[in-house]
């Protein structure tokens, strides 16, 4: 409810924040417990364990909000209080997120955001407040920005998650960057020589000298890869579990995620487009994201994400549901010409080539032409790739760009939302005759890329997207 009178935060939180308080410490409470042991004081470790509850219920009594007629304020801090002040007609989009212990607790923490990349304390978020009372505060929240219309038909579900789903996550490399950071924690940590030192591996060292280093290493990389797949599969099935994608009239309602449940809700009036995005491994077992181009909504991770990998088919589906336009999210694109194609040949070969003149000239081993050869045809299958990827599409107020092979993106954006171009050259372009086109907006990434052109179309196709652009000086000589 809308009042001047500041509200605290669920007393629940009173048995949260001391558990987060004392995660969140927890090199110094490992520190003090190693510097009372070696002083033979533990007074040390209780004490600094005490300090560390306190401040975390001190969170509680020294947290507060209201809700105003024309803003929303928070005021937080122990020691250094802080008031953190947003406008209630700036409030792009509210979203809510649950982790194991609130949900246990009926918690729920609602952030709010304006569209500004806001990260740790400059964060407007509620932590926490009653589950129950989630949905008239989001709609209190909105009440300024989300009013839609009359509705014309009724809501719909456009995507859910499915098991089979899971088949897309051991082609990321999720899995391999959380092996790589649980030893890089463990090393940190000082943990290294007792690992060294440990059975498991003592007994890692005994069975490569039975059976050899190179057969050793071979069961490792194996068992690092079955490890891998696991906690892939793993982390995308509770990160993305029960996944259920929503439109509700003028409003986009995303849903996901098993132990920590997430809700993003968004105002479709403001969505400027989507962008497809295929990364080569993905997209060769027919995979595909799918990324809103919004305002007041940031264009990369968790905030623009509408879609984690998932058939391409349905990502398609689902943008073509929200813009409306079959023919930019499946049209056929106009390439951009032999110039663009030759570069793409040019750098892909460049290492082949000079590999080649280092081993006609040093006496090789046969091995190293045979990897010669496997990267030669690597290389030049990524060319060939990168060039038929190349493309663009202009035509009933949208402009169409595809770029990339190892992540390859299409990005489609509605020709209202461009606020500006600029047409760029390096060095190499203006010798090959070519230019990047770099559409500018208000949504998503804020700059979207039509790379490598032919410097004479550039702006005709700037105009041909925004008429508007014709009738200024500087665009207008380019184009008589």
């Amino acid at each position: 409810m809308i009042t001047d009178d500041w509200q605290r935060l669920s007393p629940r939180m009173l048995l949260v924040h001391p558990v987060h308080e004392v995660l969140r410490q927890i090199p110094v409470i490992i520190g003090s417990l190693v510097l009372g042991t070696a002083t033979g004081n533990p007074l040390v470790a209780i004490v600094v364990f005490g300090v560390t509850i306190a401040i975390g219920l001190a969170r509680w009594f020294t947290t507060t909000y209201r809700i105003g007629a024309a803003e929303v304020q928070l005021r937080t801090g122990v020691l250094q209080r802080k008031v953190l002040s947003v406008p209630r007609n700036r409030i792009r989009s509210v979203s809510t997120d649950a982790r194991l212990l609130h949900r246990v607790l009926g918690l729920t923490v609602l952030r709010v955001s304006t569209g500004q990349e806001a990260r740790g304390d400059a964060a407007f978020a509620l932590d926490a407040v009653q589950t129950g009372q989630v949905a008239p505060l989001r709609a209190l929240l909105l009440a300024d920005s989300l009013t839609p219309d009359e509705p014309t038909a009724p809501g719909r579900v456009l995507a859910r998650w499915t098991p089979s789903w899971l088949r897309y996550s051991p082609l990321s490399f999720t899995g391999l960057a959380m092996i790589a950071a649980a030893v890089g924690l463990v090393y940190q940590a000082g943990a290294g020589r007792m690992v060294r030192d440990s059975r498991i591996a003592q007994s890692g060292l005994d069975a490569a000298e039975r059976f050899g280093v190179a057969a050793s290493v071979a069961v490792l990389a194996l068992v690092v890869l079955l490890a891998s797949v696991v906690l892939s599969v793993l982390q995308s099935l509770l990160s993305y579990g029960n996944l259920e994608l929503r439109r509700d009239f003028d409003v986009l309602h995303l849903k996901h995620g098993l132990v920590r449940v997430r809700e993003h809700t968004f105002d479709m009036r403001r969505l400027r487009g989507g962008t497809l995005r295929e990364p080569l491994l993905v997209r060769m077992f027919g995979g595909a994201h799918l990324d809103a181009v919004m305002t007041g909504v940031g264009g990369e991770g968790q905030a623009s994400l509408l879609l984690p990998p998932c058939p391409a088919p349905t990502a398609r589906e689902v943008l073509t549901d929200l813009i409306e336009r079959p023919e930019a999210v499946s049209g056929a694109l106009r390439p951009h010409g032999p110039v663009a194609t030759r570069r793409r040949w040019t750098r892909a070969l460049v290492v082949p080539v000079a590999a080649a003149a280092v081993l006609a000239v040093v006496p090789a081993p046969a091995w190293g032409w045979v990897l010669w050869a496997v990267v030669t045809v690597c290389c030049a299958l990524l060319a060939a790739d990168r060039a038929r990827s190349l493309g663009h599409r202009v035509g009933d107020g949208w402009l169409v760009a595809r770029t990339g092979t190892l992540q390859r993106r299409r990005d489609c954006i509605a020709a209202s939302g461009i606020i500006g171009w600029t047409v760029r050259q390096t060095w190499m372009q203006r010798r090959a005759g070519v230019a990047t086109l770099v559409a500018a907006t208000a949504a998503g990434l804020k700059r979207y890329h039509v790379v490598d052109v032919p410097a004479g179309l550039a702006w005709r196709i700037a105009a041909e997207t925004t008429p508007w652009v014709a009738d200024t000086r500087w665009a207008g000589s380019e184009l008589r």
